[in-house]
């Protein structure tokens, strides 16, 4: 997420793991409200921690072959890159969280490059979330993070008391619209929100969007809490865009910022023949990532 600048008009917290191929699945939409939106939102990340030691009974009934035909229907419906690469186990999500807010703890901002890194990692490789190597190796592709000094604060104890608070928050979608639309878990006790729930707070109160909800459902519920609050609109290349996320984008990514109108339509076709266009003329760079690629500019 970008660093907001000035007064926010509106809080935005964000409820996600990296593990959750919902939350991953709401990158566009995620991405809209930020090219969209600016600094009127100020964003906020906690992690919610699905799975910290995982039980006999859930280790033996993990089926890779069901996995990896869940992530193919995600990869199908919603187009963000998946690798379809088997994983050895199934993993816990804890350290993986850790990782999230040590960085947030040692360099606020970061965090949300730490998610981002462990998400496009866990669904194109064969990234476990639980292990600490792999994550140290996936953070140092991403130049900027300290991959060492982040894996090797994970039981730090400021970082054990922060991911407590965290997962508390999480574990706090009781009596919410969350839990009205059936959009919360009680898997591990609590009432908590599931990825990637976002509640969206100003001066008059609050709002909840639980679990996955589409761009328009994020869009009505900040439109009514601030009518005025100022949109800006769709870009007409590509070219922009990728300078406003140095990161780099998914072509799904792409093609919900490119859409117009009040409730888009994602062309991703259209978007990938753009993107295509600009890196054949050198402008854009193109990095396989699954099925699909992260596009960067080329500079």
């Amino acid at each position: 997420m970008p660093t907001t600048i000035g007064r926010a008009v509106i809080e935005a917290t964000l409820h996600t793991d990296a593990a959750c191929p919902w939350a991953y699945s709401a990158g566009p939409a995620l991405r809209v409200l930020e090219w969209r939106f600016r600094e009127q939102l100020s964003w906020r990340l906690v992690t919610i921690g699905l799975r910290e030691e995982l039980s006999q009974a859930a280790a033996a009934s993990f089926d890779p072959a069901a996995s990896l035909l869940r992530h193919r229907t995600f990869r199908e419906r919603y187009g963000m890159p998946f690798g379809l690469v088997r994983k050895a186990r199934l993993g816990g999500t804890g350290r993986g969280c850790r990782a999230v807010v040590a960085a947030r703890l040692r360099d606020p901002g970061s965090e949300w490059r730490v998610l981002r890194a462990l998400q496009l990692a866990y669904f194109t490789t064969s990234l476990l979330l639980d292990d600490d190597e792999a994550i140290r190796a996936a953070l140092r592709e991403w130049p900027g993070l300290d991959a060492d000094g982040i894996v090797d604060a994970l039981d730090a104890p400021q970082v054990t008391e922060a991911y407590e608070r965290d997962r508390a928050e999480a574990r706090s979608a009781a009596g919410t619209a969350a839990e009205a639309q059936g959009k919360t878990s009680t898997s591990d006790g609590p009432v908590r929100f599931t990825a990637p729930s976002i509640v969206f707070r100003d001066d008059d109160g609050e709002l909840v969007a639980g679990g996955w909800q589409p761009l328009l459902a994020y869009d009505v519920l900040l439109a009514n809490l601030d009518p005025a609050i100022e949109r800006t609109p769709p870009p007409e290349s590509p070219e922009p865009l990728l300078g406003f996320f140095p990161d780099g984008l998914t072509t799904a990514e792409v093609a919900l910022l490119l859409a117009r109108g009040p409730d888009p339509i994602a062309d991703l076709e259209g978007a990938e023949q753009l993107l295509l266009e600009l890196a054949a003329a050198g402008t854009v760079r193109r990095v396989p990532l699954g099925q699909d690629a992260l596009w960067l500019t080329s500079g």
